[in-house]
């Protein structure tokens, strides 16, 4: 295809692009165009997402499509950058960026909505830190599986658009096939990029950059005069319910460093990330996390802890007495573990099919936590089997301890006016029967990483597609996963 006709491609690929983080000073970015690959070979398309961002899907496969995705052709209206911030990485503080992704820019929905379109493994940037700027293909299959599922899940995420493969190898503990991922977000603003302007920006700057996080994200607290301190609440209150959501599906998302978390409330950078099979508080899955500080039971506290280094960002602009700005920012942080609480209660509550509140359900709650992780079950299966009034057929729904537990549940459900059927379907609809579970994702990955096979990663996307419906034609991925002595370990895979 020539040059003329790529043109007309693209064109007709759907992009509608505003470049709003461009506009900013010129200290929060760097422009660059990705650096081109090899030979650029599609590995799988969100054709569902293209769609819903206005992307027309014949034109995304086509080569200058490919191409674009892949970063070796740059789309109409875009204005490539590598994003500057900082970050507290397992709470050591340092200056960081894109080191190997590139914000093309904002995309318009036919709805008017804004979303970032960035390519992940584009090459090196100002910020790369040594790094050659590159991805693998097995982590960000890894981030297209993972992030999907959390979509379907009803958890606020990134999504991915599309995975390319570069025809390059990329080194890192053994040489692996190259890949770029095309990940969409409602903003890539991170409490790590309020750190980096607090610490390197003028007090304008960081006021700039407040400004700009408002009218993205909470336009509806623009005009008020208290609008920096309604920021923090609002994004306190959007981590809440964030982090109480990866709760309630047992997910761990591995490295909760503060240019991890998103201000917009969406999961952000799945690394290290996977889903707890035997219920374990203490559960770490991460390689690099030896001293278990972002555990499954430690991210509320890890959530709070960011919080509390954005606060730190924003006390210039919460009040000209610094003390005052303090207690302002302390008062905002405290609130922080009882509307987690409250968005974990009523989960929980909905998982065992209560619809009322009563002053026990957090005793009858944490009882069948604690048999749980005594007799090392499921969590999954455990709440799903619940919700389908079965036995889960192992050693916890065997056990005394459950059945006497079972009658204290199931005098709790009669004490409310809703039936045992809604109690059921409200259980079945807070209870996934699938999940991305480990064993199968690293299936789905050997497959495509070795073999060049992708149909096992796109058995498994089509069964993580309705995870709360009961699909027999997808049975094999609700079982629960062979016994094994080796935890399982994830990589950053940087």
């Amino acid at each position: 295809m020539d040059g003329k006709r790529e043109e007309i491609s693209l064109g007709k690929a759907g992009w509608n692009f505003d470049n709003s983080y461009s506009r900013l000073p010129q200290v929060f970015f760097s422009k660059i165009n990705p650096t081109p690959v090899r030979l650029p070979k599609l590995i799988v398309l969100n054709e569902p997402l293209a769609v819903s961002l206005g992307l027309d899907v014949q034109a995304l496969r086509s080569a200058a499509g490919v191409a674009t995705l892949a970063g070796n052709r740059i789309p109409p209206g875009a204005v490539p950058l590598a994003q500057a911030y900082a970050g507290h990485q397992f709470g050591h503080f340092t200056m960081l960026g894109d080191g190997r992704a590139l914000l093309l820019g904002e995309q318009i929905t036919p709805r008017g909505e804004r979303s970032d379109i960035q390519l992940k493994g584009s090459g090196q940037t100002p910020y790369s830190r040594r790094g050659d700027g590159r991805a693998a293909v097995g982590p960000m299959l890894r981030e297209y599986i993972i992030s999907e599922a959390m979509h379907a899940l009803g958890i606020a995420t990134t999504r991915s658009l599309a995975v390319v493969a570069t025809g390059e190898a990329v080194l890192r503990d053994t040489e692996q096939p190259g890949a770029v991922l095309t990940r969409v977000a409602a903003s890539h603003l991170r409490v790590g990029t309020f750190q980096y302007a607090a610490t390197w920006g003028t007090p304008a700057e960081l006021s700039a950059l407040a400004d700009y996080t408002i009218q993205r994200h909470f336009p509806f607290i623009a005009a008020e005069e208290n609008r920096y301190l309604l920021l923090l609440q609002e994004v306190i209150r959007r981590q809440a319910a964030l982090i109480a959501a990866w709760q309630l599906v047992g997910f761990i998302h591995g490295v909760m460093n503060t240019d991890n978390m998103a201000l917009a409330g969406e999961t952000i950078d799945y690394g290290p990330c996977a889903f707890m099979d035997v219920y374990d508080p203490k559960t770490v899955f991460s390689s690099i996390d030896t001293q278990g500080r972002y555990a499954y039971e430690n991210q509320p506290d890890i959530a709070g802890w960011n919080l509390a280094r954005f606060a730190e960002a924003l006390l210039p602009l919460l009040h000209a007495e610094r003390p005052q700005a303090i207690r302002l920012a302390q008062q905002a942080i405290e609130r922080f573990p009882s509307q987690f609480q409250q968005h974990w209660l009523a989960g929980m509550r909905a998982k065992l099919g209560i619809f009322n509140q009563e002053t026990e359900d957090e005793t009858l709650i944490q009882d069948l936590l604690g048999m749980m992780k005594k007799w090392r079950a499921d969590y999954t299966h455990t709440f799903r089997s619940l919700s389908l009034n079965r036995p889960g057929g192992d050693a916890l729904s065997g056990s005394e301890d459950f059945s006497l537990w079972h009658e204290r549940w199931q005098a709790r459900l009669g004490r409310q006016k809703e039936t045992k059927e809604a109690s059921q379907q409200l259980m079945q609809q807070s209870s996934p029967e699938r999940i991305p579970r480990n064993h199968r994702v690293e299936e789905a990955l050997e497959a495509a990483v070795q073999q060049g096979d992708y149909s096992v990663m796109e058995r498994l996307l089509q069964a993580l597609a309705r995870p709360f419906v009961h699909l027999p034609e997808y049975a094999e991925y609700a079982d629960i996963p062979p016994t094994s002595n080796r935890p399982y370990r994830t990589f950053c895979g940087t």
